[in-house]
This record gives C-alpha cells, structure tokens and sequence, in this order.
C-alpha cells in the first residue's frame, strides 16, 4: 500500500521538529536522510571529552538532530556550555532533570550508554558534519515539499510563489552557511591591492564617487559591504539628495545603480529626475506645458538620462525576502555596483516572526546590512526621524543648534544606529526660518549633510548647495559656475540688444535656451 501523507498550510515552513516520528518523506515514502548512530556517537564524544563542545559549536544546533531525544540531550549540553559548566553524563542528566526533559530523553540508563558507545572523540567534527547535512538534506525536502503542495493549489499567484520560494532557499542556505577562518596574510595582500587601485585615482577615492567632493573626502567613498544611512525629517530632500547622486554616480561615472522607491511610482521619481537635470520647473513636466524654447531644452539635456545605467523597481511594502531576491539578480544580470531604497520604514519583514515594529525595523535593518556584506556593495537606506527635532528648542544656545539632526532622533529603532557603517542627516536650517548660522554665514538655498556616524573614518559637516525649483543638490562651486555662465549670457544679450536693437529679455531667453555648452 504506499503512504499518501499530504502537508498541511498550517504546517511551518522549514519547521524541522515537526513530525519526527514518521520515517516517511511526504512525497516517495522513502526514509528521511538521518544518520542515528552518528548522532549518538556525537553525543557521546560531547560527554566524554572536555573540550569537544568546541569542535561542533558553530556545526550543529539541537534541531540539526533527527531523533527528539538527542535534540533535548544536545540543547541541555548546549546550555552547560553556555553557563561555562562541565559537560559529561552526570551534568547532562542533571541539566535535563531540571528541564523536565529527562525521561522524554531516554532517561539516565540511555544517557549512560551514550558515553559508553565511544572511545574518543578524533572524529568529532567529520561526524558533526555529517549529522548537519543530513539535517540540511531534511530541510530541502520539507522546503520542496512545501513549494510543490503550494504550486498545485490554483489560488496561489506563480509569481508571488517564485518569489516566496527563492527568499525562503535563501534563508535555508544562509542559516546553514558557515564561514572559516581566514589567515591574515591574504587579507593584507587585498588591503594593499585597494590602496594601490585608490592611489591611481586622481581623487584618491577607494570608494564609489558621489559627485558630491566634500562627501567624498570624508568617506573616501561609498564602501563595499557598507550600511549608508540617510534620515532627515519630512520635507528635507531626502529623495532629491538620493537621487542627485544617482544621477552623477550613473551619467558621470558610468556606476550602475538600482533605486527601490516604497513611496513614490517609478514615473515620479523619472519626472523628479528630468526636473533635475533640465532644469525646467516641475509643475510644467507634469502638465507638459512647456514653451518651443523649453521643449528643445529638454530634448538637449534629456540625452544623458535615456542610457544611464539606473534601475529603478516600485514595488510598493517591499518585503526583505524579495529586496533580497532582486538585489542579487540586478548584480548578477546588470552588474549594479549601489542599491538604495526609500525609505527603510515602509519596508516589512514578512516571513520573519516580530512582536513589534520597532522589533521588525531591527529585523529589516539587521537584514539589510548582511544584503550588503553578501553582495559586497554599498547598500543606501533612507530613513525616518521622528518629532523631537520639531520640538527640541535650546534656550542658551544658537537656534540653529536646536534643530540639528542627532543620532538618537533615528525613528522606530535603535538598531539602526548600531548596524549602520554610515548615518548621514540631511539639514536645511532655511527650512526652519534661519538664514545664517553662529558665524553669520548665510545658509540660504544651503543644506547640511552631517556625518553623525562613521564606524571606519572620521565624522564632520559638509555644504551643499539646494535647489528646490530643481530638486536637485550640488556642489557649492557648481553655484559659482552658474553665476559666472548667467553673467557671460547677459553680457552677450546686452551687447547683441544694443547693435540690432532688439530687447534684452527677448533675446536673453532665445541664448539661454540654446546653448549647447552650459555643464547642466
């Protein structure tokens, strides 16, 4: 007769307790890869030898064991060695005592013939290792079993199934992926190797330009494997910020970027851009309403952007499973050497159990900075503040002071600050009604990027120049480059007006518009 056992949707996912007993697979009624007499041979040698706990640490868990009863007799060895406690046949018993597990164990007689069944434990990681691939085999099948019952089911959505199962092999591969040691040696070689690639560059930059170069010289860069995070409250510029420098990483450096916008479509974010880079109001880019002059200068400076290596995905309440699963195909498939998402607060860590959102943005941030490490590229995240800037006032100390951004305004988590390589703040005091700070410097149309954390530099404020019409940020000398191109224009357009005779304001809006040469 053969066994039709059928899985269940309330079952877990990759629950590898469940059902132990049944020696069946779900689906061939094969027996479920194990190795009993390894496991217990493990046991024993954890008994018998003082320091064998060591050598299987960072290999098993108590779920890595087929049999219930090795499981409770591993996690009571796990807790002695947690509590710094001998390890051998009478803690064991007496730690499993305590726990009410003793009998559900195989009682003490069992215990007993565990430490008597091995001489020594030599081969103690080569059989630990052994009883992990068995437990790694256990997991696939459950995992397939799981997609193939879903993907016979006609209610559920291919594509979202795809997704869900490639997030949750993800997630058996990284839970079971143990990284060794590395010597020092090899590790100094490709330390020299990045110093020597940075000391070629001009700008000495180990990093990924911004176009921002007081940035730059702080960071050296954006870093691989880095965690960038960048808060400001509401109405700072956090998008245009973000995606100034996307437009000068892909169009001026040729560095492919890919943008996940949680807040707004991606025809938003492409009109931001067209904004920012024609310099062309953006209420005329919504209505189309442009002039014949406008509509040939967006035609001009519109070319830059229709090959620029950006990728932009508007996937709304993104979820970490499915950032995770499209980030390695966009570096795999488009070589993207930088992500940003905005913001990190819409984000939702589904699949993951949390108790709280200030326990699922950890989650997330926690996830987000080992995307980054995985896939060896800066990874940018905006981020929230939450409302003690508005209300912070300092009596004794200049206004602008009160305003400032600091780390401990990060909304929603603390985990943020801690997982963060980078936290920069977006500050514009103009927003606030101050226009010159403590030095009478003036800050109007100015922005402040404050590095307030920089786990392998050094922390300080830099200067940008904001342009709110262009929703775009520049660097302060870029000001100085309009000025000087707007003066040439005008001397031209005065002098032109006088010898024909035809007014200044006319003409001045025909050469301005025209120019083929202006940086912008």
């Amino acid at each position: 007769m053969t066994t039709n056992i059928k899985a269940t949707g309330n079952e877990s996912k990759f629950n590898s307790r469940s059902k132990k007993t049944n020696t069946l697979t779900e689906e061939t009624g094969r027996i479920q890869p194990q190795a009993r007499e390894l496991e217990e041979a493990v046991l024993g040698a954890l008994m018998l030898e003082k320091d064998a706990y060591s050598i299987v640490s960072d290999i098993l868990k108590p779920t890595s064991f087929y049999d219930k009863s090795h499981e409770l007799i591993f996690a009571s060895i796990q807790d002695l060695a947690i509590q710094q406690k001998p390890i051998d046949m009478l803690t064991v018993i007496e730690q499993l005592r305590k726990k009410g597990e003793l009998e559900a164990a195989g009682g003490a007689t069992y215990i007993a013939q565990l430490s008597q069944k091995v001489v020594s434990s030599a081969h103690l990681g080569y059989h630990a290792r052994i009883v992990a691939q068995k437990y790694l085999a256990r997991e696939l099948i459950t995992f397939s079993s799981n997609v193939a019952s879903k993907a016979f089911d006609e209610t559920n959505d291919v594509e979202d199934l795809m997704q869900e199962a490639e997030g949750q092999l993800f997630e058996i591969s990284q839970r079971n992926l143990k990284k060794d040691v590395t010597p020092i040696g090899p590790v100094i070689h490709e330390a020299i190797e990045l110093m020597t690639e940075a000391a070629k560059r001009p700008e000495g930059l180990s990093g990924l330009q911004t176009g921002f170069k007081d940035l730059d010289k702080i960071t050296a860069g954006w870093q691989n494997s880095d965690l960038i995070i960048i808060a400001a409250r509401p109405a700072m510029g956090k998008t245009a910020f973000v995606l100034s420098m996307a437009k000068n990483m892909a169009v001026n450096y040729n560095i492919p970027v890919a943008l996940f916008s949680l807040e707004m479509s991606n025809v938003q974010l492409v009109n931001r851009l067209i904004v920012n880079v024609t310099e062309i109001n953006g209420e005329k880019i919504k209505s189309g309403q442009l002039q014949q002059h406008e509509w040939h200068q967006l035609d001009s400076k519109i070319k830059d952007l229709y090959n620029a290596p950006i990728y932009i995905d508007d996937t709304p309440g993104l979820s970490i499973f499915e950032l995770r699963t499209k980030a390695r195909r966009l570096v795999k498939e488009h070589k993207v050497k930088c992500l940003i998402i905005d913001y990190l607060q819409l984000m939702n860590a589904s699949g993951m159990t949390s108790h709280s959102r200030e326990q699922e943005v950890s989650l997330i941030s926690r996830s987000l900075k080992g995307l980054a490490r995985e896939l060896n590229i800066p990874l940018i995240a905006l981020s929230q503040l939450n409302r003690q800037v508005e209300n912070r006032t300092f009596k004794d100390k200049d206004a602008s002071e009160a305003k400032r951004p600091q780390l401990s305004d990060l909304r929603e988590s603390g985990a943020i600050e801690q997982d963060a390589d980078i936290v920069c703040f977006i500050h514009r005091p103009e927003y606030y009604k101050i226009y010159a700070d403590a030095q009478g410097r003036d800050l109007t149309g100015k922005a402040e990027i404050i590095i307030a954390k920089h786990r392998n530099g050094s922390t300080g404020d830099i200067l940008l120049s904001f342009k709110k019409e262009y929703i775009r940020f520049q660097n302060l000398d870029e000001d100085n480059i309009v000025e000087e191109y707007q003066s040439r224009i005008n001397g031209q357009v005065n002098y032109i007006a006088t010898m024909n005779g035809i007014t200044n304001n006319s003409f001045q809006n025909n050469v301005q518009n025209t120019d083929q040469n202006f940086p912008f």
